[in-house]
């Protein structure tokens, strides 16, 4: 029994699910029908999404170097170890600095944070990451100079603590509600 369901697990961990190729396909579709209608907003169109993904390349790039070294360097049991559901302080500490220090869209990092679930970090440490995406150090001195550094000290503090209590509901609803 257990080794029909390893075999069905690797089964579907092989191939993509066919409902991951609509988007691509309804986009391929769109734009067929958009060159055959009316070509120059088509071409317009397809410059502006060639953009928008250049624009994202360096992010993307960034995400695969660190996924590539995750693999060679980190293995799943430290993975466990700092970020698994039971996170200690260090775990919890770890999530919140890579959250504040990580660039690009936050749907570029959506990949890894879902290899890193699967080798056994916990749901805390992640949206621990992801709250804490909200603190931009780069962005820092402009919120001073609009707001003042009373204010931003205050909004940085609060949002960081709010980010473990936010993981910690985030842990214990998702819990309850498998287990």
């Amino acid at each position: 029994m257990s080794t029909e369901k390893s075999q069905e697990s690797k089964r579907r961990t092989s191939q993509p699910p066919r409902y991951m190729l609509i988007f691509p396909l309804l986009a391929l579709v769109i734009y067929g029908v958009l060159f055959v209608l009316t070509p120059e907003q088509a071409l317009v169109a397809l410059k502006s999404s060639g953009k928008a993904c250049l624009n994202i390349l360096p992010s993307l790039a960034l995400v695969f170097v660190v996924m590539l070294s995750l693999n060679l360097f980190i293995k799943p049991a430290q993975i466990v170890r700092l970020l698994g559901s039971g996170a200690n302080i260090k775990g919890i500490l770890l999530s919140v600095a890579a959250g504040i220090i990580s660039m690009g869209p936050i749907y570029v990092w959506y990949p890894l944070l879902k290899e890193l679930r699967e080798k056994g970090a916990g749901n805390m440490p992640i949206a621990v990451f992801l709250y804490n995406r909200a603190v931009k150090p780069f962005l820092l001195p402009v919120m001073v100079i609009s707001f003042g550094w009373v204010y931003v000290g205050i909004l940085t503090v609060v949002t960081v603590l709010a980010s473990v209590v936010n993981g910690y509901l985030v842990a214990r609803f998702t819990k309850m509600k498998t287990g």
